[in-house]
């Protein structure tokens, strides 16, 4: 057992303050505690196996804490370097919340052997005392211990001691759920550990998570051997007599795992429960934790969670929390940042996809525009920008296109959004080409943050002429350093090319051409020159597959015909460093030089699962280096967690 305590040279005056009213006032505090904290982790990528919190002020609507960033230093928690699984409590004395969790990489070293779990505790929501605990080395009967798996704790009134309790497994056995108590300051385990519940099937139990009812307590765990899915047991004991029911009550068909129970402050009892084949959770409701109901179309997350689990809170104490991890600013740790200063993939905090970048000459900076993801079926209505002086550090913009305020046309399905800068006497113009409700609109603006307006009118909103599959989707627009023309390109199963009139708002459709390169184009098509070539790139397969990726052809004219490159696929997945999904890019060359980078997206997905829908709605905007060999061709580019030096 190795004890980490965070020890701070220097603490904020109003944090300290903050932390000393908790203290002294914590039994003045209400007792209505009708707000929701939900800690949970994200995946197995890096830093996804890392403690992050969200709120909620009526347990069904949830925000996430520090843009969905972690809230504790993982590298210095943890010994693997990844913690999952968190289960978070109230103390008895109403002002110490406990927490625990695995700890575990999988995205590093796999599903195991790991030996450990983090024990931590606070007094006020933020500043945490970590400890770690290996089993194996702490008690000797348990040295064959390979699996120490999703630990939580419970108050034994009886013998007024916190217990933990989790699974483990020696060799290739059975997954078994085991008990101990902590000891008095929370830092480490002071009794051996015993069998809490023996399943009536002898095979693994995993994820026990238990409530106190009626005189009863309620243990829910994960058939992990058999049906995957989460059953009940109940006993009038804590620590033994468990009988299970033989009823599963999770409401899907899909295997489930990461059970949390807890009581809403309107008496009825939620349990939730991830559902991982498919890359999302579902919320249930009960009046009497024996029948359950869907309730998902009450529940709201602008963040996609792993198993994790939901503490009743004050207002005061969401307050604190919200004030603290301010959502607005960027990542803030109360210790040191997880990610080094060389690290960059992803750019962005948060789900974006369909990168457009370009480099505005009015104000010397960077400029993103993505789709904001996040929304399942990819319905967002907005569209944000992003500068940066450096491709590394991006400042969010805000806002530059609400569909339902300023959109009369259409009010759904914000994607792929592109954009140019050009000079009209002797003033920049921002054109701003943007998928909406499977329609193509135009925007302008005198700024390449805005305000943006509409035109007020799709400027693509039927299919080309012989064309009956597909969709009006994914804009690209590219201005000719040779002739000086804007062309206007899109398309979802075929690829469009036409001129556009010099107001860049209309099109000539007398130039309007299907220049589709071959049968691996699906969508995204990105334009630029280089050295006397016109290159096209595009996306192939769907973008909820791990096998999205980018091909490339040249032309000698921007309306084609393209010539496929003999090695053309140029970015692909990476799944041994968790990088899944890889397409839709944008390119940019740095002004006055040769240097070249590609913006792109992708998603990260645990190892071993199957891909779900809702990958491709969570995805992340990364941006690496884009090379060419002597004759032009584009290299091959090897997606990196690091991103651009």
């Amino acid at each position: 057992m190795k004890r980490i305590s965070f020890v701070y040279a220097c603490v904020a005056v109003a944090t300290l303050f903050s932390s000393v009213l908790f203290t002294l006032n914590a039994k003045a505090q209400t007792t209505d505690k009708s707000a929701y904290l939900f800690a949970y982790f994200t995946g197995n990528g890096p830093a996804k196996e890392a403690i992050r919190f969200a709120l909620s002020d009526d347990g069904y609507s949830y925000k996430a804490l520090n843009n969905n960033e972690p809230v504790l230093n993982t590298e210095a928690i943890s010994v693997t370097g990844g913690v999952r699984d968190p289960h978070i409590l109230r103390g008895e004395d109403g002002k110490t919340v406990y927490m625990v969790a695995t700890d575990m990489q999988v995205a590093k070293y796999g599903w195991g052997p790991n030996h450990g779990l983090v024990m931590m505790k606070s007094t006020d929501l933020i500043h945490w005392d970590a400890h770690q605990v290996n089993v194996p080395e702490t008690f000797a009967k348990f040295k064959e211990a390979n699996r120490v798996w999703a630990p939580q704790t419970i108050y034994d009134k009886k013998v007024k001691k916190y217990m933990l309790y989790w699974s483990m497994r020696f060799g290739e056995g059975e997954d078994i759920i085991y008990y101990a108590y902590a000891n008095k300051d929370f830092s480490g385990l002071e009794t051996a550990p015993k069998q809490l519940f023996f399943s009536p099937d002898k095979k693994a139990c995993i994820d026990g998570d238990i409530i106190f009812k009626d005189g009863k307590y309620h243990l829910f765990y994960k058939t992990e051997g058999s049906g995957k899915g989460i059953k009940k047991a109940v006993s009038s004991k804590l620590t033994s007599g468990y009988v299970a029911q033989d009823k599963y009550l999770q409401q899907t068909t899909d295997p489930v795992e990461g059970a949390g129970i807890f009581k809403h402050h309107d008496g009825k009892y939620i349990l939730m429960y991830d559902v991982y084949t498919k890359g999302r959770y579902q919320f249930t409701e009960s009046d009497d934790l024996e029948n359950f109901k869907v309730i998902d179309q009450k529940v709201s997350m602008d963040f996609q969670p792993r198993h994790g689990t939901v503490m009743a809170v004050t207002k005061d104490e969401a307050a604190r929390l919200t004030k603290y991890w301010d959502t607005l600013g960027s990542f803030k740790s109360p210790v040191q940042p997880l990610a080094k200063s060389s690290e960059h993939n992803p750019v962005l905090k948060g789900f974006y996809a369909d990168p457009e970048i370009i480099y505005a000459k009015k104000t010397g900076l960077y400029y993103l525009y993505p789709t904001s993801d996040g929304f399942t079926g990819w319905a967002g209505t907005y569209f944000k920008t992003f500068s940066s002086p450096d491709l590394k550090n991006w400042k969010d913009e805000g806002l530059i296109l609400n569909l339902p305020e300023q959109v009369s046309w259409a009010n759904r399905n914000a994607w792929a959004p592109t954009i140019t800068e050009k000079k009209v006497k002797g003033k920049y113009k921002y054109y701003y080409y943007y998928t909406a409700a499977q329609k193509i609109g135009v925007a302008v603006a005198e700024h390449p943050t805005g305000p943006f307006k509409d035109s007020g009118k799709p400027l693509i909103a039927d299919k080309p002429a012989g064309i009956k599959g597909g969709q009006e989707i994914d804009p690209d627009v590219f201005t000719d350093p040779v002739s000086g023309k804007s062309y206007l390109y899109w398309g979802n199963g075929y690829l469009a090319a036409v001129l556009l009139k010099p107001d860049m708002i209309s099109i000539d459709l007398s130039t309007l051409n299907i220049i589709t390169p071959d049968k691996t184009f699906r969508e995204g098509a990105e334009v630029f020159y280089r050295k006397g070539k016109y290159y096209f790139m595009w996306s192939e397969n769907d973008t909820r597959s791990e096998d999205y990726r980018v091909r490339y052809g040249t032309s000698d004219s921007p309306l084609g015909k393209i010539k496929i490159a003999e090695n053309n696929l140029i970015l692909s997945k990476h799944p041994e460093k968790g990088i899944y999904g890889t397409g839709h890019n944008s390119v940019i060359q740095v002004p006055g030089t040769d240097d070249w980078y590609i913006v792109y997206h992708r998603f990260a997905v645990p190892h071993g699962i199957k891909m779900g829908d809702a990958a491709g709605y969570h995805r992340e905007v990364c941006i690496d280096k884009l090379e060419f060999d002597a004759a032009g061709n584009i290299t091959k580019v090897i997606p990196t967690l690091e991103g651009i030096r």
